[in-house]
């Protein structure tokens, strides 16, 4: 800061608590004591802030050890009416000069950040009153003339302009997930219809994405109540029509916030006479309430809160008095700022709109994604899609698997195959993958075939890793002949991408493989070029964490330390990710590779840090990391040379990283790449010469890359792209390890 250089920084959450709140402070306070600062923590909010004393305390490395599972926020949160009052802001600037605090993250929603801002604002004229006062001396004032602060986002709503992503919204989609996909059992053995009410007052995010995520009939929000008058009616046409197809359930989910197109709110207990009145059957609600706060929080919402809270510090080193103070968020998959009141004021505007019941105002402010994923759940949640228009052509469009399964492969098979079928288009399902396309294994594929596919892990389709042969090829192009397919859509990973690299690269031999093919990334090691992320990475790196987590709960009670070997071949994704949402002290990736003066290096790190104390120590090793330096040789070297201070034992994660239901980051996102494919399927269709692509999140945005620059982009022998954007964040992890500073 010119001419006010940072002394210390505090860290305070205010309003209602997230999941990940944790992370963000022990990123925090890591990345201060790093850079040679200060570091506090500000218990219960602004509140602790007015109150000082013991309140506000000074943090070591320690202080934020193995926290970042824990849900809620250790350093408490509080409504606090005296900050809103001139002299309560009068003795928080008292209690932050006599700790020589000048600079300040808030963790909080808007109310807290504007609060914050307005701190900022007035900072010089509460220092001058308490010089004035004689309760601090000008010297003290002078060395504090500026206060700088950066605010993070902890709203479980999703609610807030200027990021992408809350903290703490992603684990709310994994709560209401998975109380929705439990609900789902019961609700189909009865034949019941279950209202399930959610939280977002003036945000529909929650609602909309778990309707998206779990599959469900109907779902209501704020920003676009039904456009019509009589929604009960629309309602119940819409229920008894899913009946008739063949659903055995009914699934309402509703935003606390709801309300009709007049501005009147629309409550659960309503929607449960509705139903029962017009369809006869027996409803249930179940409101989720504060369960949506708690529990641990997920991968997502501890390794990207880790980066936040990183960048925040950041911020605040590089911030001068002339700027504007900023919240640090998520903008397009990467961590970006943005003026904190201009972010404010965006986000009111959408519960102002909403107030006026100007709706379309508020899903523009919302965004465009928003109202791209409204588009496609009005879509996904109908009884039975449109009728194809009159002479309308009806394209034959074709869906595989491909590769090792990954969780979100059925979700986007359902997605593909419900958009397809509703623009009028006839899809087919290939079972097994390219073997099975050779073999002639095609089936027309209805509405209803892919009913409940939306929470499946695995393949339901089935999927197989072989290369198609000289052979394979000639009956392939027989099959696409025989079933007259006009688009080919390949939902897999690496095998999958080279299968279809091949059928472009022999059109032409082979004049039948000149249709349009997409293929979209569904691979657990996120090995693959075009995408940042692919879907099914999320779900195994949640199923990585789930399982440290209880291997760190089971050694802590004595001194030892796991290694743990994770998936991902020659792609250390998941393991750095793993180790930065896990707090492990080291992580080993091919990538970066191992050699014996690091594991000499970590083995002492080790020994000293279980001398002063230490319970418990954890290294995550990529299971190609290196070839000599396996898991057992780490774990024999470890155990040998430090058997009189710790223990150790390994753990080979194995195949449960590919197990389970996908988690709702999967399942959104496989939705929303499958509607993309479709959509540039059937675009593609009508040219002469159509491509061949794949396609991918790159920064955030859709992109399609061309199949012909696979070799250029990717390395065949390691099987994962040249460039990963990933590995930029080993510094931030590297640091967030290092031993107590």
């Amino acid at each position: 800061m010119a001419g006010n250089q940072i002394k210390s920084v505090a860290v305070l959450t205010s309003g209602g608590d997230a999941q990940g709140m944790n992370a963000a402070l022990r990123a925090i306070v890591r990345t201060a004591l790093y850079h040679g600062l200060d570091a506090y923590a500000i218990y219960e909010g602004y509140q602790g802030m007015v109150d000082g004393g013991n309140l506000i305390r000074k943090m070591d490395w320690d202080s934020v050890g193995g926290i970042q599972h824990r849900g809620g926020t250790i350093i408490g949160t509080a409504r606090c009416a005296a900050f809103r009052t001139h002299e309560g802001r009068l003795k928080a600037a008292y209690n932050l000069v006599t700790h020589d605090i000048n600079a300040l993250v808030v963790i909080g929603g808007d109310g807290s950040l504007t609060g914050a801002n307005l701190f900022r604002q007035e900072w010089s004229q509460l220092l001058a009153e308490l010089v004035e006062q004689n309760e601090i001396t000008a010297e003290k004032a002078e060395a504090c003339a500026h206060l700088a602060i950066v605010g993070l986002v902890g709203s479980i709503d999703n609610d807030m302009a200027g990021t992408d992503m809350t903290i703490g919204a992603d684990t709310a989609l994994h709560r209401i997930a998975e109380a929705v996909d439990a609900i789902g059992s019961t609700a189909s053995s009865h034949q019941r219809a279950f209202v399930v009410e959610v939280m977002g007052r003036n945000c529909g995010y929650l609602a909309m994405m778990s309707a998206i995520a779990t599959g469900a009939d109907w779902f209501l929000i704020p920003e676009n109540p039904p456009d019509v008058d009589d929604w009960e009616a629309k309602l119940v046409e819409v229920l008894k029509a899913g009946r008739h197809a063949g659903n055995r359930d009914s699934m309402v989910i509703l935003a606390e916030g709801a309300r009709d197109r007049f501005g009147k709110p629309i409550t659960s207990e309503q929607v449960k006479t509705v139903i029962e009145k017009g369809l006869g059957d027996e409803t249930r609600i179940t409101i989720l309430g504060h369960v949506q706060r708690g529990g641990a929080p997920s991968a997502f919402d501890r390794y990207f809160t880790t980066l936040l809270g990183y960048a925040a510090v950041q911020e605040l080193l590089n911030a001068t008095p002339e700027r504007e103070a900023q919240v640090i968020g998520i903008r397009e998959n990467r961590v970006s700022s943005a003026p904190l009141m201009e972010s404010v004021k965006k986000t009111q505007a959408v519960a102002e709109a909403i107030a006026a019941h100007d709706y379309e105002r508020a899903m523009d402010l919302r965004g465009g994604s928003f109202k791209e994923s409204y588009r496609t759940a009005l879509t996904l949640m109908r009884a039975m899609p449109h009728e194809p228009e009159p002479g309308q052509r009806r394209l034959r469009l074709g869906v595989l698997n491909c590769g090792a399964p990954a969780a979100g492969m059925n979700t986007a098979v359902r997605a593909a195959v419900r958009l397809g079928t509703d623009k009028g288009h006839i899809m087919l399902g290939i079972r097994n993958g390219f073997p099975g396309m050779a073999a002639g294994q095609v089936q027309e594929m209805g509405w209803m075939s892919v009913a409940g596919w939306a929470t499946r892990g695995g393949s339901e389709l089935g999927t197989d890793r072989d290369m198609p042969t000289k052979a394979d090829l000639y009956r392939i192009a027989r099959t696409i002949e025989e079933h007259r397919i006009e688009g080919l859509l390949m939902i897999g990973g690496w095998a999958g991408y080279e299968a279809a690299y091949q059928l472009v690269k022999e059109r032409p031999n082979y004049p039948a493989f000149n249709i349009p093919i997409v293929c979209l990334p569904a691979a657990i090691d996120n090995n693959l070029p075009g995408s940042d992320l692919s879907v099914g990475a999320d779900t195994a790196l949640n199923n990585i964490v789930e399982a440290v987590d209880k291997i760190k709960q089971y050694a802590v009670a004595a001194q030892r330390c796991y290694v743990v070997e994770v998936m991902g071949r020659y792609c250390g994704y998941l393991a750095l990710m793993a180790g930065l949402a896990t707090g492990a002290e080291r992580v080993y990736i091919h990538e970066e590779g191992i050699t014996l003066a690091d594991l000499l290096a970590d083995l002492e790190l080790l020994k000293e840090g279980f001398r002063q104390g230490k319970r418990l120590g954890l290294v995550i090793r990529n299971e190609n990391a290196n070839p000599s330096y396996t898991t057992d040789v780490i774990c024999a070297l470890f155990g040998e040379e430090g058997r009189d201070v710790f223990d150790v034992r390994q753990n080979i994660l194995g195949h449960l990283q590919q197990g389970g239901d996908p988690t709702p980051f999967d399942r959104i996102q496989a939705t929303r790449l499958a509607a993309r494919c479709i959509e540039y399927l059937i675009a593609e269709a009508e040219k002469s010469e159509p491509a061949g692509v794949f396609i991918g999140l790159q920064s955030g945005k859709v992109t399609f890359t061309d199949l012909e620059d696979l070799p250029r982009l990717a390395d065949a022998v390691l099987q994962r792209p040249k460039t990963q954007k990933w590995l930029d964040l080993r510094p931030i992890a590297k640091i967030m390890s290092l031993p107590g500073l």
